[in-house]
């Protein structure tokens, strides 16, 4: 009886030392929103794909392409997200990051290819190994002040 009672009380002891340990643990998303965009890619015949040999821990090169007969903008903007548990999340900006971005308009006319390299490190640092997204802001300009906003995505893995 005796060993069995030291037994049990080993174990309890072994469930609540492991208990402690998973508490210690963040959950990574705690301070994470999540995504704000529903629709991804929505301007039909223009895509952004990341550049084959770019993505770093601190940045990538995204390659911009219009098939369409839309004359489009964008400009120095963008957001990172990062893929958990299946669901995507705003990568948070590094604690006192003041952020602001340049204000020039890159033209993608139609049937154009354009690419944009983008350094990240100043915002959200070093990237950790995952899956994640840039999201980009575009604009098909119809003529001055007269435009839809749309976003495009692409995805890549830091390893």
């Amino acid at each position: 009886m005796k060993g069995i009672l030291c037994s049990l009380l080993f174990l309890a002891i072994c469930i609540t030392l492991l208990s402690a340990c998973d508490s210690d643990q963040v959950d990574e998303t705690e301070d994470w929103e999540p995504t704000e965009y529903e629709s991804v890619n929505s301007l039909d015949g223009v895509t952004m794909i990341v550049k084959e040999g770019t993505v770093s821990s601190t940045g990538l090169t995204v390659m911009f392409e219009n098939k369409s007969d839309k004359r489009c903008i964008y400009s120095e903007d963008f957001l990172v997200e990062k893929k958990i548990e299946g669901k995507w999340y705003q990568v948070p900006f590094i604690p006192g990051a003041s952020y602001g971005f340049g204000d020039p308009g890159y033209e993608l006319n139609s049937s154009n290819v354009s690419d944009w390299t983008v350094d990240w490190e100043w915002l959200y640092g070093n990237l950790d190994s995952g899956e994640y997204r840039i999201v980009k802001r575009i604009l098909d300009v119809r003529e001055p002040g007269d435009y839809d906003e749309h976003n495009l995505f692409a995805e890549f893995t830091i390893n």
